[in-house]
């Protein structure tokens, strides 16, 4: 955990959310500023400051799998998925995040 995460204090429930989904490894909850009508993000309990640092192909391949069960209950098909890795790649919370957007048409090349 890193002191002045806000996604750690999210994780370790010091700081209240709604969790649209939790197991012993990962959260997920709604983005608070969604760019698109559905918008959350699941991130990994642990710390890690962004995808360069983690080490877990466990902790990968677990964030990835819960991505369509929370989709699936959501009644979602089709969403996207964007990490956003450094700074200027428009990564502005520095706990690894991934966010899944769907409710609308999105356009290529993103942003």
């Amino acid at each position: 955990m890193s002191e002045n995460c806000i996604f750690c204090k999210i994780a370790n429930k010091e700081i209240p959310a709604n969790l649209i989904y939790e197991d012993e490894n990962t959260v997920a909850f709604n983005d608070l500023n969604p760019q698109a009508p559905v918008h959350f993000l699941v991130i990994p309990k642990k710390h890690y400051s962004s995808l360069n640092k983690l080490d877990s192909k466990e902790m990968f391949g677990n964030i990835f799998s819960v991505i369509p069960k929370i989709a699936k209950q959501m009644g979602i098909n089709e969403y996207r998925t964007v990490i956003n890795t450094g700074s200027q790649a428009g990564q502005t919370v520095f706990h690894l995040h991934v966010h899944v957007m769907a409710g609308r048409n999105f356009t290529w090349p993103a942003g």
